[in-house]
């Protein structure tokens, strides 16, 4: 059993993989805490971009000498096979770390696993610990590995004149394109969402126009983006909604008025039909809500 150090480790491990979305795809984004047998972080990092140090080799580099005996707390399996860099799991072992926590398995990792060739060389490893909290920064891709597509966002605007595009100027369209690796235009453009941080050709987009719906999300999928930003009022979108293709929606509602009466002639009065709302929230002059398909519950 994960003792209460680790536990506690493991959630800082959480959020320092948080600061690889948007820019480790395809590659997953992960965290890892080392700690000393006295339960002290002796180092830490994260999966910044694909074909850079992976996390396991960030916070063993900031350990250095720390690392021989410690435990290593990390938020995904490490891997078990020779890429743009050493399997992590080998790194681990070369460094005398005793003992390993995971909270998710890998289902992408080679051969028996990174975990059966850690104790097949002696390191204590112990799994599933807080892994569906971990979840919450792997879970898109885990999701796309399980249906071969991005994770789809729709952030819009509601207005007296409809549904409209979430202006791209704005903070909280900035925001959003933080946490994606890409976004699609209305017009079938496919952009980075923030430029130039996936790296020069780390993510291969490819245009979709003149594709369905459903072929677009594929072909944006090989190309390595896993999570992504519809741009566009509800005419971009609806291809999307009426293939069952967008997972989350993010709806910005204006409150200038305590009292009012709303314009007439909106397709619904907040979420699309199937989302249910998963986070309300003040935004500027806006209610942010956020909402997602509700069989995802």
């Amino acid at each position: 059993m994960a003792s209460a150090a680790e536990v506690a480790a493991m959630r800082r491990a959480i959020a320092l993989s948080a600061a690889g979305l948007g820019t480790t795809s395809p590659n997953p984004p992960v965290g890892c805490v080392l700690l000393d047998p006295r339960d002290r972080i002796v180092g830490e990092g994260y999966h910044e971009r694909k074909g850079e140090a992976h996390a396991e080799a960030q916070a063993l580099a900031a350990a250095g000498p720390l690392a021989a005996g410690a435990t290593a707390v990390v938020t995904l399996e490490p891997c078990n096979h020779q890429g743009r860099t050493p399997p992590c799991r080998q790194s681990l072992v070369d460094a005398g770390i005793r003992r390993v926590v995971i909270a998710v398995i890998d289902p992408t990792s080679r051969g028996e696993g990174g975990v059966a060739e850690l104790r097949r060389a002696g390191v204590d490893v112990e799994t599933g610990v807080l892994a569906d909290e971990a979840r919450t920064v792997l879970g898109d891709w885990l999701a796309g590995l399980r249906h071969r597509r991005p994770v789809i966002t729709w952030p819009y605007l509601i207005t007296g004149r409809g549904i409209e595009a979430l202006p791209a100027d704005t903070s909280e369209a900035r925001q959003l394109r933080l946490n994606a690796d890409a976004v699609l235009g209305p017009d079938g453009s496919v952009q980075e969402a923030v430029p130039g941080s996936h790296g020069k050709g780390i993510l291969a987009l490819r245009d979709p126009a003149g594709t369905n719906a459903a072929e677009a999300a594929a072909a944006l999928y090989d190309g390595g983006v896993r999570r992504l930003l519809l741009d566009g009022g509800l005419d971009a979108a609806r291809p999307f909604l009426d293939s069952g293709l967008v997972d989350r929606v993010t709806a910005y509602l204006a409150h200038e008025n305590a009292s009012r009466r709303p314009a007439a002639g909106l397709p619904w009065p907040l979420l699309p039909p199937g989302f249910v709302i998963t986070c309300a929230a003040r935004a500027g002059s806006f209610v942010r809500i956020e909402g997602q398909q509700d069989t995802l519950r």
